[in-house]
């Protein structure tokens, strides 16, 4: 069974409608009982985010050591790693080495990035299965994961810096990006994780 993570700050309609539209059976749940993989999904702050799922902390990690797939999505991307420096320093779930970090300012650059940004492959497996250099994805964020190891990083995007866009270590994968709000690009990396 596929679970979608409901820690009660996340956009689950978008997220369950997509995994639906590519021919899988997903339930949104507050628990991974029977999940044979996870997708955790996010909007919002990290801070507040992780005080809803510090009582799942423990059960989402040893399902990831478990060899089981995670895909974080944006917030849920966030999530993965071991802290993040939005509005105080907060610790992550600890699934991947690195710190959230808010994107620098730059003149004549608008914070949050908001918009369709273009790709640049580092890896050809994952979520870069099938994909083409220069290919657009929905961005909504104000920080990005900075990962402890650069060959972790399966893509990037850039906004006034080159930033983490899609990330997998092992089973556990993540994408800053809106794959559910991607088009046919988005569909496309939802479904290399759904099948994997």
């Amino acid at each position: 069974m596929i679970t979608i993570l409901d820690y009660e700050i996340n956009n689950l309609g978008s997220v369950a409608k997509a995994v639906k539209h590519l021919g899988f059976e997903a339930q949104c749940r507050r628990d991974l009982q029977g999940a044979s993989k996870l997708i955790v999904p996010g909007v919002g702050a990290f801070g507040a985010a992780m005080e809803k799922l510090m009582p799942m902390r423990d059960e989402i990690r040893a399902f990831a050591a478990s060899g089981k797939p995670v895909l974080g999505i944006c917030l849920g991307m966030q999530l993965l790693f071991d802290s993040s420096e939005e509005l105080g320093e907060f610790e992550g779930l600890g699934l991947l080495p690195g710190r959230v970090r808010y994107l620098p300012p730059a003149p004549g650059l608008k914070i949050p990035n908001i918009g369709w940004r273009s790709l640049a492959y580092r890896r050809s497996d994952g979520l870069g299965n099938g994909a083409i250099d220069g290919e657009q994805v929905y961005f909504v964020h104000s920080l990005y994961a900075d990962p402890v190891d650069p060959s972790d990083v399966t893509a990037t995007a850039t906004h006034g810096i080159q930033f983490t866009a899609t990330i997998q270590r092992g089973n556990v994968w993540g994408a800053q990006f809106h794959p559910e709000k991607s088009g046919a690009v988005g569909l496309r990396m939802l479904s290399k994780f759904l099948a994997c």
